[in-house]
């Protein structure tokens, strides 16, 4: 068995592809994609403001899940349908990392290939003492 730990989320899936929500190596917590679906109903919420709020909710459940807090996430990377504006990330962004001195770097990827009817996806790294 290798260092590597994968981790599902009951509810979460990449559809019939073999990823899991979230690995971990020592200190080192990575996800795969995540959306703004509804774990209980597999739903994308309708609107970007219903996605971001599910995105972030859906990221600190999986971030908890590998043993870490959304303290713990360095990096987040974004995924943005063209010509959408950013003030519901920035809304999200805020109410999870309030403090402008203890935030994780972003990136923003303009993407129209997003499945769906998916407006927003995000990916992060966190880094996190191993328990």
């Amino acid at each position: 068995m290798g260092r590597r730990k994968s981790y599902e989320v009951e509810g979460y899936s990449h559809g019939k592809n073999p990823i899991p929500a979230v690995s971990r190596v020592g200190d080192i917590i990575a996800s795969g994609g995540i959306s703004g679906r509804d774990l209980t109903t597999g739903a994308l919420a309708e609107t970007l403001e219903g996605q971001c709020e599910l995105m972030f909710k859906l990221m600190e459940f999986i971030v908890e899940t590998a043993g870490a807090t959304v303290d713990d996430i360095v990096k987040m990377t974004v995924y943005l349908r063209k010509g959408i504006s950013r003030d519901a990330l920035n809304n999200q962004w805020n109410r999870y990392f309030p403090d402008a001195d203890s935030r994780p770097v972003r990136h923003v990827i303009i993407y129209d290939n997003l499945p769906e009817k998916m407006l927003i996806q995000c990916e992060f790294l966190a880094v996190a003492p191993d328990k």
